[in-house]
């Protein structure tokens, strides 16, 4: 052991000694960053025009795939719903059984908003 008060267990006696740490009063305050500049706002605002035009690009890209998806697959299929029979493309097939499950979806999610409509307007009357 070594009576040098820099040496310690985890540094050898070889290394080069720490600086001794500074006095409070000889700290000189670091000035203070000035701040970044952002980005300026753009002079176009997200409008509904343009959520409309993107709503309608995209379903028209939707509506392409689509017509590509039903001429590619013309095969004839037979359709069987409760007792009826039906002869359709498969595409088409597929599209109709794909239009239903949509109808349903959006028959449970309006259900459940009137349901959530109503609770509110029953919480905001009993709070008046």
């Amino acid at each position: 052991m070594t009576s040098d008060p820099s040496v310690s267990p985890d540094r050898p006696s070889d290394a080069v000694p720490l600086p001794a740490p500074a006095e409070p009063s000889a700290v000189t305050p670091t000035p203070p960053t000035p701040p970044t500049p952002s980005m300026p706002e753009s002079a176009v605002k997200f409008t509904r025009a343009a959520a409309l035009w993107s709503a309608l690009i995209a379903g028209f890209v939707i509506l392409i795939l689509l017509l590509v998806f039903i001429m590619q697959n013309t095969d004839s299929a037979t359709v069987h719903f409760f007792g009826w029979d039906w002869n359709l493309p498969v595409g088409v097939a597929l599209l109709l059984a794909a239009v239903c499950g949509g109808l349903l979806t959006v028959a449970a999610g309006s259900a459940r908003i009137i349901q959530l409509r109503r609770a509110a307007k029953r919480n905001l009357k009993a709070g008046l």
